[in-house]
């Protein structure tokens, strides 16, 4: 059997029990129980009542968080001329369009977003095998292949946050750091959880959001009632 630290121990003890609860008790929980020497993310993961591998309920988008996440997110934009010119105004980290190519291919991802304008997309193309693993692909849906660079460069780097179902069908992503006051973390919750149930596919059958469990990065997580959380 597995031996726990004091602080794991404590932990899981202080959520023994505890399941369904509203978002607010959630929240409260996760905060009174982080004892990391580190700003631990609040992590929120959604089990849908989809199967993505069918084109028709996939799930995927994105959404500006009201009071951001916490976290610095380094972006790169495959862009040329004036738009690579906007980019770098606009607070982009890197910038490029073939030499990026080569520097990605050579197994150097040093960013969080990538963005392109829509006549990079033949160079990005090739790095589908590379990026798409790893949920970097920029696509139009989600406004990362768009001409107007600077407003997606701001927005990624403002706290908005992109979703995509996993095969298994379960979105997942980090909503604030326990470092938030417990409200702004809750506006950030339901605001996500809003955002991933208008995003529900055509083809979804049944119960669309099954189950929603809450944790921090290095904590248990919680279940949270799902009506309290869609507000229904």
């Amino acid at each position: 059997m597995a031996k726990f630290g004091k602080r794991t121990r404590a932990a899981r003890e202080a959520f023994a029990g505890k399941e369904d609860i509203t978002v607010e008790e959630a929240v409260a929980l996760i905060k009174a129980n982080s004892k990391t020497k580190f700003d631990e993310t609040v992590e929120i993961a959604l089990n849908l009542g989809v199967d993505p591998r069918h084109a028709d309920q996939m799930v995927r988008g994105v959404v500006s968080l009201p009071n951001g996440t916490g976290k610095t997110t380094r972006v790169a934009v495959f862009a040329r001329g004036p738009k690579a010119d906007e980019a770098k105004e606009a607070g982009a980290d890197i910038v490029g369009a073939e030499d990026l190519m080569e520097t990605i291919q050579g197994g150097t991802i040093d960013f969080d977003r990538c963005i392109a304008t829509p006549d990079m997309m033949p160079i990005v193309g090739r790095l589908g095998k590379v990026l798409g693993p790893r949920n970097l692909m920029p696509n139009p849906k989600v406004g990362t292949v768009t001409m107007d660079v600077a407003e997606a460069v701001k927005a990624a780097k403002g706290g908005q946050v992109q979703f995509k179902a996993e095969k298994a069908g379960v979105v997942h992503a980090g909503v604030g750091k326990v470092s938030f006051d417990e409200a702004k973390l809750v506006e950030n919750i339901r605001a996500f959880v809003a955002a991933v149930s208008g995003a529900k596919p055509t083809g979804a059958k049944g119960t669309y959001m099954k189950k929603i469990a809450l944790s921090s990065s290095m904590g248990p997580g919680v279940s949270v009632d799902v009506a309290n959380a869609t507000g229904n």
